[in-house]
């Protein structure tokens, strides 16, 4: 069974600064219904403005990744990690026992397009963590590219938890195929482009939840280069 999870059902809001688009529910968005998926908690597609951003904030057990879709994140944490976070890259933060953190666009001229993704840890009170991975383009295309995992495999940044991310680039007409093992569920996000998952049609920013399906079959759609992230999870 797929149920769709369209762009326009999520909750939006414009602080001007910052654009941001939430899947579940999340701060000022509260709706029941959409709390999570499984041990995905958190999709927030954000826009900051040039030299704005989040300024130092804290959090606490959850494993936290981002993926920069266009401009650069530039990150700070208690932990002394200081980075800057382009197109292709994972970041992955283990919040753990606390860490706080602040998130800066530091382009003068350009906004920053990005996802942040909660997901729930298998236990609480962790030691904080910080990874960062690049995953190239040449990497993504036509394929479905490990990004995260529990054991870090394949070069992937390691979570605590029995999921595993998938990021895909997919011109029309290119197809991937994930099988799912019994029992396994599948949340599927188009950041960019379309695609259609197991022949349904799913749109940017659109996403779709997989249940008591055997695969997740994904094939570009149209002519931009779709954008898509695949979420396999217990």
């Amino acid at each position: 069974m797929i149920t769709p999870r369209t762009a326009g059902e999520r909750g939006h809001f414009n602080f001007g600064w910052l654009d941001t688009s939430h899947t579940f529910s999340f701060g000022e968005y509260h709706d029941p219904r959409h709390m999570g998926f499984r041990a995905l908690r958190v999709i927030n597609e954000d826009r900051v403005q040039p030299d704005r951003g989040f300024p130092t904030h804290g959090h606490r057990d959850m494993e936290i990744i981002s993926y920069v879709l266009e401009g650069a994140l530039q990150h700070r944490d208690s932990l002394g990690n200081g980075s800057v976070i382009r197109p292709g890259d994972v970041q992955r933060m283990s919040a753990g026992t606390g860490v706080t953190h602040s998130e800066f666009n530091p382009s003068p001229r350009e906004p920053v397009h990005f996802l942040q993704i909660w997901i729930v840890p298998d236990r609480r009170g962790l030691a904080p963590g910080y990874e960062q991975r690049a995953f190239p383009e040449a990497e993504r295309r036509g394929r479905a590219r490990l990004v995260a995992s529990p054991d870090g495999a394949d070069g992937s940044v390691t979570i605590q938890q029995d999921a595993r991310v998938y990021a895909t680039l997919l011109a029309g007409g290119e197809e991937v195929r994930l099988p799912l093992a019994a029992g396994r569920r599948a949340w599927v996000q188009v950041a960019r482009g379309a695609v259609t998952v197991n022949g349904q049609a799913v749109a940017e920013g659109d996403g779709a939840a997989l249940t008591e399906e055997r695969a997740v079959e994904l094939a570009g759609a149209g002519g931009e280069l779709a954008d898509a992230l695949v979420f396999d999870l217990p």
